[in-house]
């Protein structure tokens, strides 16, 4: 039975059979290891892109719907009242 660690390049060691150079399979760990952190920091960084256009989308959805109550709240009898009243004693002075 072999046991393999399997690195980025698709190249395993052979870890029963270590007849290569130490330096050469710090360099492949090495080398692993960036490929590694450069995948994590695409990973990370591509959400990224389409959060401002998320944030957008809820922030249009939220003022819609907030113009709809003040619609709403101005079409009724009351509000249309006071505010007349207001402008007319604004108007009075």
């Amino acid at each position: 039975m072999q046991n393999m660690i399997s690195l980025d390049d698709g190249i395993g060691i052979d870890t029963m059979d270590t007849g290569r150079p130490l330096h050469d399979i710090g360099q492949r760990m090495t080398r692993a290891a960036v490929m590694l952190d450069s995948r994590m920091r695409t990973l990370t960084a591509q959400p990224e892109e389409g959060a401002a256009t998320a944030e957008y989308a809820v922030v249009l959805v939220a003022a819609t719907g907030f113009a709809a109550v003040l619609v709403a709240l101005l079409k009724s009898d009351v509000i249309k009242t006071l505010l007349t009243n207001i402008v007319k004693k604004a108007l009075s002075v």
